[in-house]
Formats: C-alpha cells, sequence, structure tokens
C-alpha cells in the first residue's frame, strides 16, 4: 500500500509537473497563433462602394490584429458556379474564415461550408446558417429613410430617378424606404426605377441615370455600386446620393451625403472571436444604432432646415422613436398593406416582394 500511495504521489507530480511545463507552451501557441481569413468580392475593390467598403475592412482587420492575421481576397467573382469554386478553393488552402460577401454566394457558401466543417464561414445579406456559417446583414434602409428626406426636400419636379441592381428584397425594401421617407416631406413624389440586372457595371448604371433625368428626375439614387449615377447627375446639374462609401470625389456640386457601410469594426471582431476559440454562428442585422450603417457628411450647400430634418430621422431610428415602415403604408394598387399604428416586422421586411404607393418599377 506504502508504493502504491507513492506511486500514486509520483505520478501526480508528474503530470502537475507536466501541466506547468505545458502552459507557458500552450499561452505562447495562442499567442503566436495566426488566423488566415479570406474575403470573396463580388465587384472590384476600386468600385468605390460595396466591394470598396469590404475591403477597407479587411484593412482594418490587418490594423488590429497585425502578426496574428494574414488576408487575402479574390475579387471580381461572379455569383453562381464561380463562387463555390472561389470559396472551396480559400478553405482548401487553410483559411481559418472566409467572407463572402455578397446575396447571391449564399447557396455556393452553403455547399461549401457542409464540406469543411472545421472552417468558419460567414455570409453578407444573406439568410442560411449552420454551426459553422453565420449571416450579417446591414439594415441599408435606415440610411434609405435619411437621403430619402433629404430628397423630398430638394426635389423641385417631384420625380427622382432610382438606379436598381437586382430585385431581391433587400433592394425593394431600400426603395420603399425611400419613397416613404420622401412622400411624408413631399406627398406627389414619385420614384421611377431602372434595373440594370448587375451590382456593378459603370456603363448601365450610367445611362439608367441618364434615361431617368431625361424623364424628368431631379434626384439620382441608387444601389449599385459605381460613381458613375453620381457622375451623371454632376453632369446634367441633377442631386445625388452616394452608395456604401462618401463618394463626393466624384460629384462635388451632386453629392449631398452617402449611405456609408461600416464593416471593419464586425470583421475585426469575428476574426478575433476565431483567434480566441470563441466565435459561434448567429445572425445579425445591424443599422444606424450600432454604426454599421453611417449617413456621411452633409452637402455644405445643403440647407440647414434640410439637415435638422435628416438628423430628426437619422437620430429617431437610433433611438426607437422613427420606425423606416410605420402605417398607413399602401402599395402601389392602393391596398392598405400597414395600419396607422403598426410597424412592419424584420420578417415581413426579410420576404418583402411589393412596392409601396408613388414608386414606378
Amino acid at each position: 500500500m506504502a508504493w502504491t500511495a507513492t506511486r500514486r504521489q509520483l505520478l501526480t507530480g508528474l503530470a502537475a509537473g507536466a501541466a506547468w511545463s505545458l502552459a507557458p507552451a500552450r499561452l505562447r501557441a495562442e499567442k503566436d497563433r495566426v488566423v488566415k481569413a479570406g474575403f470573396v468580392y463580388v465587384g472590384p475593390v476600386g468600385d468605390y462602394g460595396w466591394t470598396y467598403r469590404h475591403d477597407i475592412g479587411r484593412r482594418e482587420v490587418e490594423a488590429a490584429l497585425g502578426p496574428q492575421v494574414e488576408t487575402s481576397f479574390v475579387e471580381n467573382v461572379a455569383e453562381g458556379a464561380d463562387a463555390e469554386r472561389v470559396i472551396r478553393q480559400l478553405a482548401a488552402a487553410g483559411h481559418d474564415i472566409i467572407f463572402a460577401t455578397s446575396f447571391g454566394f449564399m447557396n455556393a457558401v452553403v455547399r461549401v461550408a457542409r464540406q469543411f466543417p472545421q472552417v468558419k464561414f460567414e455570409h453578407a445579406t444573406g439568410y442560411k446558417t449552420a454551426d459553422n456559417l453565420a449571416v450579417y446583414n446591414a439594415r441599408f434602409h435606415e440610411g434609405r429613410s435619411v437621403i430619402g428626406t433629404i430628397a423630398g426636400h430638394m426635389t423641385r419636379s417631384g420625380i427622382v430617378g432610382y438606379v436598381a441592381s437586382f430585385p431581391i428584397p433587400e433592394v425593394v425594401m431600400g426603395i420603399n424606404a425611400f419613397m416613404l421617407a420622401m412622400r411624408r416631406v413631399r406627398p406627389d413624389a414619385v420614384a421611377k426605377v431602372v434595373w440594370v440586372n448587375s451590382w456593378y457595371d459603370p456603363g448601365k448604371e450610367a445611362d439608367a441615370a441618364k434615361a431617368l433625368i431625361d424623364q424628368g428626375a431631379d434626384v439620382i439614387t441608387q444601389h449599385t455600386d459605381s460613381p458613375a449615377p453620381l457622375q451623371v447627375a454632376e453632369e446634367r446639374g441633377a442631386y445625388a446620393f452616394g452608395q456604401a462609401s462618401d463618394m463626393s470625389r466624384f460629384a462635388p456640386r451632386a453629392h449631398l451625403t452617402a449611405i456609408i457601410d461600416n464593416w471593419g469594426p464586425y470583421y475585426v471582431e469575428r476574426v478575433r472571436a476565431v483567434l480566441e476559440g470563441r466565435w459561434k454562428s448567429h445572425m445579425i442585422w445591424w443599422g444606424l444604432k450600432e454604426g454599421m450603417v453611417e449617413i456621411g457628411p452633409y452637402h455644405p450647400d445643403l440647407p440647414a432646415s434640410v439637415r435638422k430634418a435628416a438628423e430628426r430621422v437619422r437620430r429617431g431610428i437610433i433611438d426607437g422613436t422613427v420606425h423606416p415602415f410605420a402605417g398607413p403604408i399602401r402599395d402601389q394598387s392602393g391596398r392598405l398593406r400597414v395600419p396607422e399604428g403598426k410597424t412592419l416586422s424584420d420578417e415581413e421586411l426579410l420576404r418583402m416582394d411589393w412596392y409601396v404607393e408613388g414608386v414606378q418599377a
């Protein structure tokens, strides 16, 4: 028995000593660990819109985490089979986390996530999750309520042109939020929509803006990624708004303000979570309150009364006193969709496939 006790004490001491000796090594390993983060972009990093702002976020990750992170990106990835190929290549190349930054990448990232359960995946603007697949989205429509308010004050003709990408709920939601805000200021206003069926095509975007101005629009807004509509507005004497980033450099007279996508803080936190072993799947939808959506600087010549009106909407959305989809709301046919005193839920917004009164699309 004495021998057994001594042996047990010896083994216990050895185990404790081993644990003590391994602890610094484990700490060193965690400190020295490098997370590989990959980003898949639907457009070029130089679009000065959607992809540009995602790449700003990637660079913020590098600045925040330094040698603990390695990032890479693939730009101009077509939605569909090409996206699946690129995402799979990044996963097979040893990336720890992959950000797929376009709605149309959803099915591709879902399939690849099943094949690589050890890799973390994040999909922007989608709705499908898994244990290793998270979804993050921004409430862009909140920003469109702000610029719609400005448009209602600034339009002389009562006609606003909207250059739109694809008729998915995110885009339809934005058109409606813009229209509702504009009509609260100018009840007779209309929004003419031209679909270009592309996220980034400067030629088509410019042609759409020209066609809308020819139809009487004196304010142009967009849910596409290049500054081309703004440049047309500048040339033709119309007003316009930046998309995803401050585009004032391209249209110093026409650019009234911009909806700015701020992805950096989210990307830093999610990569840090992988680094620290605490990443978990989730589905988030953040907006002005959380800082994922911001409003850019107002044009110096924008009247003070218009700035105050825009700020009332922006601050009201943040503090919860303003809801972009508060009733009464009627659709194009005049049918009452949302009665007075009610608001649309997030679930209803994410399924939106109808237009409000005043939208010509």
